[in-house]
């Protein structure tokens, strides 16, 4: 299992395929905010309702000068589906083997209708400009996250 990061940690860095299969790294976001999330499988419920609460508040987190990124075990093609589907104008990325997640600390034991099951843990991590991170939540819930990250971001 892997340590979940905290304030001040270094991010680690990643280059992950996006939804069209191009690479994405988490050096192209130096110099801004961005915000990390983790979530475990494209189209389920409580991932589309995370996705869609992104979306629907990218403008006022890009505004307040945050990019958003999700990252998924999906497989690109599924990314490009998901992408479709629901309208989302922010990279997702594939991370099949869940390397970064494990290296971020959002792959781990999560309880899930009552059972205990290895997998990604809904996560969220803020990583500011100078590549430390800045806040960091595991085990968040989809529904309201967003808003209550806005809230502690300050994002109005």
């Amino acid at each position: 299992m892997s340590n979940h990061l905290t304030v001040g940690d270094p991010a680690p860095s990643f280059t992950l395929p996006d939804a069209d299969g191009q690479p994405v790294s988490l050096a192209e976001f130096r110099d801004r905010s961005v915000v990390v999330y983790f979530y475990p499988k494209a189209e389920t419920p409580g991932c589309t309702t995370e996705a869609c609460d992104f979306r629907d508040n990218l403008a006022s987190l890009q505004g307040a000068g945050f990019s958003v990124v999700g990252i998924s075990p999906d497989t690109p093609e599924e990314l490009a589906a998901f992408t479709s589907n629901h309208g989302l104008a922010y990279p997702l990325l594939s991370d099949v083997d869940n390397a970064v997640a494990k290296a971020w600390g959002a792959y781990g034991e999560r309880e899930r209708n009552g059972q205990t099951t290895v997998g990604i843990i809904r996560s969220t991590i803020v990583v500011g400009p100078d590549g430390t991170v800045e806040h960091a939540e595991y085990g968040v819930d989809a529904k309201g996250h967003v808003a209550r990250l806005r809230e502690q971001l300050s994002v109005a």
